[in-house]
This record gives C-alpha cells, sequence and structure tokens, in this order.
C-alpha cells in the first residue's frame, strides 16, 4: 500500500510498495493489452519509413508531386530531424506531466502529421514547405512515442519479463517494415501513383486512430505517479490493475513488506539534471548507453539505408525487385527480437547484448571478406543480411531497453531522448558514407572495407557491454538504479553504482 506523511510545511514522504506490487504480478490479458496498444510505436515508425522509401520514386515522377530527386531525399531527412526534436521535447515532458498524457498525445501528433502529408497537392514551393512541414510533424510524434512509450513499458512490465517484452517491442519496427513494404507493393501497383502514395501515407493514421482508443484505457504509471507525490492516485492505478489480473483468474502473489520505500518527490527536474546524472552519478552507464545506441545505429544505417545500391549496382538486381528483398531482410530482423528475447532475462544482459553485438559484428566481417572474393550472389547476400541481423535487431532492441532501465525513473524518459537522438545524429552519418564507397559499383574494395569498419564498431559495442554491462534481469528497476527521490528503501538489491546516487533532487 502507500502512503502519504506530511513531515513538514514544504515536503511530504511517502512510504510505498507500489513498484513491488507491480514486479510481484503474473502475466495476464492487461499486460498483453498494454503491450499491444503501446508496442504499436515502432510498427508505425517501420511502416512510416518505408513507405516514404518506397514512394520516393513515385514522388518525382508527374503523376504524383513531381519533385526533384534532391527534394524527395530531403523528406526522410526531415522526418528524422523531426523524430530527434519530437523525442528531446516530449521526453522532458514525459518525465515531467506522465507517461500516459504524452503517449496519448505523442500518437495525435503522429496522425496528425502523417495525414496531412497525404494532402499535398504539388510542387510549388508553398506545398513543399508544406510537405516537409507535415513530415516534420510525423517525426516529431514518433520520436515522442519512443521516450514516452519506453518508459511506460519498463515502468508497467513485472521485473522477470521486462527483457523479453522489451526486446520483443523494439523489434516490431520490422513488422511494421514489412507492412509498409506489402502496402507500398500494392497500392503503388494496383493503384494509380498519383492516388497510392497517398493511401500508403494514411496506412499508420487508420491504425492510430484504432490504437487510441485502446490507449484511452490504459492507466499512468503507478512509479511515476508515486514518484511524483500522487500517492493518492498511484493507489487508484495499481488497485485498478491488480482487479484486472485477478479477475482474469491469475492469483495475487503476497507482497513483501521487506520491499517497501520511502520517497520525498522532488519538485521539477530538467536536463541540468540529468547532465548531473549522465556524467556525475553514472558516467560508466553513460558510456556504455551511448557506445551501444551509436554502435547499432551507424550498422542499420549503413546497411539499411543502402542495401539496394548494392543489390542493384553489385548483383544487378532489378530495381523493382528490391522490396522483395527487404521482405526477407525485414523478417530476419523481426526474428531475432522474437526468439532470443527472452534470453535477456533467463541468460542475463551482458553476456545476450554482448554475445549479439559480437555476433553480428563478426558475421560481418565474414560477409566482407565473401563479398570481397566475389563469390556471393544477390540470395547468399540476403541470406548473410538476415544472419546478420538476427542477432543485430536482438542487440538493437535491447540497446533501448538498456539506456531505458538504468537511469532513475525522475529521467528516464529524457535518457532515453538523449541517446536516441545521439544515435540518430552518428547514425546518419552512416548512408552518406556508404553512398560514396558504394559509388558506381566499380571498386568492392572500397566496400569491403566499409563493411569491416561496421562490422569493428558493433564489436567494440559488445565488448564495451562486457566491460560495463548492468546485470538488470529480473531486477526491480529501484534495484537497478536508485530513484532520485529516495529516502530510505529496505530492499538490499540496490546496486552499488546506485547507492552513490544523491537521494533527493530539487534542481533541474
Amino acid at each position: 500500500m502507500s502512503q502519504r506523511i506530511d513531515v513538514g510545511s514544504s515536503s511530504h514522504l511517502v512510504r510505498t510498495l507500489i513498484p513491488a506490487r507491480i514486479d510481484r504480478l503474473p502475466w495476464s490479458p492487461f499486460h498483453t493489452r498494454m503491450v499491444v496498444a503501446l508496442g504499436v510505436a515502432w510498427i508505425l515508425d517501420g511502416l512510416e519509413i518505408t513507405i516514404a522509401s518506397s514512394v520516393a520514386g513515385v514522388l518525382s515522377t508527374p503523376a504524383a508531386l513531381d519533385l526533384s530527386s534532391t527534394a524527395v531525399g530531403a523528406v526522410a531527412t526531415v522526418y528524422l530531424a523531426g523524430e530527434v526534436f519530437g523525442a528531446l521535447v516530449f521526453g522532458r515532458l514525459s518525465d515531467a506531466m506522465g507517461r500516459r498524457r504524452l503517449f496519448m498525445t505523442t500518437l495525435a501528433i503522429y496522425m496528425l502529421g502523417s495525414g496531412l502529408t497525404a494532402l499535398t497537392a504539388g510542387s510549388s514551393i508553398g506545398w513543399v514547405v508544406f510537405l516537409y512541414a507535415t513530415r516534420f510533424v510525423a517525426g516529431m510524434g514518433i520520436g515522442g512515442e519512443y521516450a514516452a512509450i519506453n518508459s511506460a513499458i519498463d515502468e508497467l512490465i513485472p521485473a522477470r519479463y521486462r527483457g523479453r517484452v522489451d526486446v520483443a517491442v523494439n523489434g516490431t519496427y520490422w513488422a511494421g517494415a514489412i507492412l509498409g513494404t506489402l502496402g507500398a507493393l500494392l497500392f503503388l501497383q494496383a493503384i494509380s501513383p498519383g492516388l497510392g502514395w497517398r493511401i500508403g501515407f494514411l496506412l499508420g493514421p487508420v491504425l492510430g486512430v484504432v490504437i487510441l482508443l485502446v490507449r484511452r484505457h490504459l492507466p499512468e504509471s503507478p512509479r511515476w505517479q508515486i514518484m511524483h507525490g500522487r500517492a493518492a492516485e498511484a493507489e487508484e492505478s495499481i488497485a485498478a490493475i491488480e482487479r484486472e489480473v485477478a479477475a482474469s483468474g491469475r492469483p495475487l502473489p503476497p507482497i513483501d513488506p521487506a520491499k517497501e520505500i520511502e520517497v520525498a518527490p522532488a519538485g521539477r527536474i530538467g536536463y541540468l539534471t540529468l547532465v548531473r546524472v549522465l556524467f556525475r552519478d553514472y558516467p560508466r552507464r553513460a558510456v556504455l548507453g551511448a557506445s551501444l545506441m551509436i554502435s547499432q545505429s551507424f550498422l542499420y544505417n549503413a546497411i539499411f539505408f543502402t542495401y539496394t545500391l548494392v543489390l542493384t549496382k553489385f548483383y544487378g538486381v532489378n530495381a523493382s525487385a528490391a522490396p522483395w528483398y527487404l521482405l526477407a531482410f525485414a523478417a530476419g530482423n523481426l526474428l531475432g527480437p522474437l526468439t532470443l528475447g527472452r534470453l535477456f532475462d533467463t541468460i542475463g544482459r551482458k553476456a545476450m547484448i554482448s554475445g549479439t553485438y559480437i555476433a553480428s559484428g563478426g558475421l560481418l566481417a565474414l560477409t566482407a571478406f565473401l563479398f570481397n572474393a566475389d563469390v556471393l550472389t544477390a540470395a547468399t547476400q540476403t541470406i548473410l543480411w538476415i544472419a546478420i541481423f538476427f542477432f543485430a535487431s536482438a542487440g538493437a532492441s535491447a540497446a533501448y531497453l538498456t539506456v531505458s532501465e538504468i537511469f532513475p525513473l525522475e529521467v528516464r524518459a529524457q535518457a532515453i531522448a538523449v541517446f536516441f537522438a545521439i544515435a540518430q545524429c552518428v547514425g546518419a552519418l552512416g548512408p552518406v558514407l556508404y553512398g560514396n564507397l558504394i559509388g558506381d559499383g566499380s571498386d568492392p574494395l572500397r566496400l569491403f572495407v566499409g563493411y569491416l569498419i561496421a562490422g569493428g564498431i558493433m564489436i567494440v559495442g559488445g565488448l564495451v557491454e562486457l566491460a560495463l554491462g548492468v546485470r538488470a534481469e529480473r531486477a526491480s528497476l529501484e534495484d537497478v538504479a536508485r530513484p532520485l527521490s529516495l529516502v530510505r528503501a529496505s530492499s538490499a538489491a540496490l546496486s552499488s553504482e546506485s547507492r552513490k546516487t544523491a537521494s533527493v533532487w530539487r534542481t533541474g
């Protein structure tokens, strides 16, 4: 239970068992519904980016918008810039205003931006500005989703399931990529190009309407409420969750009273506080989070955004057939997190994250040598990509899991936003660099070196995990990273590093 106790005119202490009550819950239909309703954010991102990539060629034709190649290329850049901006803005608001309010708002913003994109009517300067503005707004919504959703899922999922759920949910980006590819093939081939690209951009908002209705019935994170002094609201939220779990026929395990914690809710906490947390209290974890996020982003941006160039210039694949190769590529990316996810909770974070990073980097290095030896075909190259990203996708998903669980609750969404932004900015160098290395396809040695570099970067990420990784499997979030508001904890499981965090922060 939670209790609010006055200890003076300017502060309150809250003694609570809410984290323990969440972590002891059995899996239930409530958790399934929550994961489906929140996890769709990654499906939408995969769908959105794939649709945009698939219709790029159509947008430059007179039947559509008749844009220049430069103008079409800038559409993706504007969307990614919107993601970074949205993550930083809405990450801050998610920590300040709550997870539920933001995951409702960010989805609505995405739906608005993507829906309006379909209304672009021409190639004049005014319409091009309108197109870029709507793509930026759609990106803002998805970027905000990353911060708010990862926080909400981690705070509501019982500790013993957190790894597999987070890894699987982040991996569903590739389910969106598959849907986007199939949608593009259908709408661009079965419908006139001038209409098909518009319908493609409306797929996400239509799905978003359904999900928005489901999200309306999800509770706020009780963890967020209790750390912000909303004890009564937190009690209502956790009690509603427990009633729904019990109504599904799952017996509720007893609560361990030794896991009670006492917090003094802090005041406004912003990015200044996050800087102090990252560089003063958790510098090793900051290096870990940055290393994992940057290495996976560089790998994905380098390979994913240039794979069609490799197929067409080195293997002679017709550009119209490239989407079918993407389906196989995406299937391997989706299968990895879904099949390996549970091992992040059983074998553990350090072994699985380092293993997936090193395995994918090693396989890419092997692929580089085979590619340079000219023994691969388009089919065998794709099979190797599937194998590489079977492991890389699980590792990349675990990178998001890592940055969302190794920092205190009060700055969790902001931490996710910052590392996401860093990864996107560094990863954006990949397509430019590898596009240049591919060139006209006449010099495979250049791409061979590029593949070795990308593989080496992933291996370095795995080694950093081995050296600095946090054993967070099956542990309460409060034990992994001590809340900034924590005054007292009966649990003896607090990590040694988290003990160094100040008990109460009131700056920011």
